[in-house]
């Protein structure tokens, strides 16, 4: 995502709240990101838990890791009562394009908000950075920055390749996951490269209740790994891939029921960062 300051006009119904936004060192932010990064990470997905040894990895700060931009710089959200509530990493690439004229961005880095209003403010803050007319931000696909803007064309965004997700053990995968709506489901999986996954599997869900085992009865719907992995985060639907040809239905309306629960509320996104896949 590509904003142009100027052009970044907040609603007047934009709530910032009352908190404060302090610039913080290393030292004294990574408490603070640790905190609210893992609060965050509880209501998103794709975002994957992070032992010190990731954090290391995200804080990496030499001078051949910037690109040419400044130092990170860690922006830390505060509330009335001085909690950490939301925090953004960023840099600022001084440069000028072709003709001379000021391209200067500031690139954040990541940026993690636990309420509207400190999303909002953080948003804010880094709009009003002074003599840099350009803020480059790698979001999610349903990022929520041009809802709150007079113009949200002023957010530029191309979809780029991120996030990839490979499912090892099909059955631990889907019975560790919730989904959106009740289901009952027969999934032939065929898997080349993992030919333990290979087979049928029942997939009963309702509510927190998850259960995915082998089972010898006619299936609903046949597919491969691939599209399983596309679909696991709730992004990609599979209704969507049937449409592609790649999901075959064998129950009248078993697709529909299963692209409906496999879905949800928000696109995933990968806040980057060092992490491992869990299944």
């Amino acid at each position: 995502m590509r904003c142009e300051e100027r052009s970044m006009h907040f609603r007047p119904s934009t709530d910032f709240g009352h908190g404060s936004i302090r610039l913080l060192s290393r030292d004294e932010a990574r408490p603070h990101l640790e905190k609210v990064y893992e609060q965050v990470r509880l209501g998103m997905v794709g975002w994957p838990d992070r032992a010190d040894r990731f954090w290391d990895g995200r804080l990496f700060d030499e001078p051949q890791a910037r690109g040419g931009a400044t130092a990170l710089r860690y922006a830390v959200h505060q509330d009335p009562d001085d909690q950490a509530t939301g925090y953004a990493l960023y840099r600022i690439k001084s440069e000028r394009d072709i003709f001379g004229v000021n391209a200067s961005a500031v690139q954040v880095v990541e940026l993690a908000a636990a309420s509207q209003q400190a999303y909002a403010a953080l948003w804010r803050f880094l709009a009003g950075i002074d003599l840099v007319p350009w803020i480059e931000y790698e979001g999610a696909v349903d990022e929520p920055l041009p809802h709150l803007l007079t113009d949200p064309r002023a957010a530029r965004s191309v979809e780029v390749d991120r996030l990839w997700v490979r499912l090892v053990d099909v059955d631990r995968a889907l019975a560790g996951r919730r989904y959106a709506t009740p289901l009952d489901v027969v999934l032939d999986v065929r898997d080349s490269f993992c030919p333990w996954n290979t087979g049928r599997f029942r997939l009963q869900a309702d509510g927190d209740t998850v259960d995915c085992e082998r089972t010898g009865s006619s299936p609903d719907l046949c597919l491969t790994s691939a599209e399983l992995g596309a679909a696991f985060l709730g992004g990609t639907t599979l209704a969507s891939l049937a449409a592609a040809g790649r999901v075959q239905e064998f129950r009248p309306g078993a697709l529909t029921h299963a692209s409906m629960a496999f879905r949800g509320s928000r696109e995933p996104f990968y806040p980057g960062g060092w992490a491992f896949p869990a299944y």
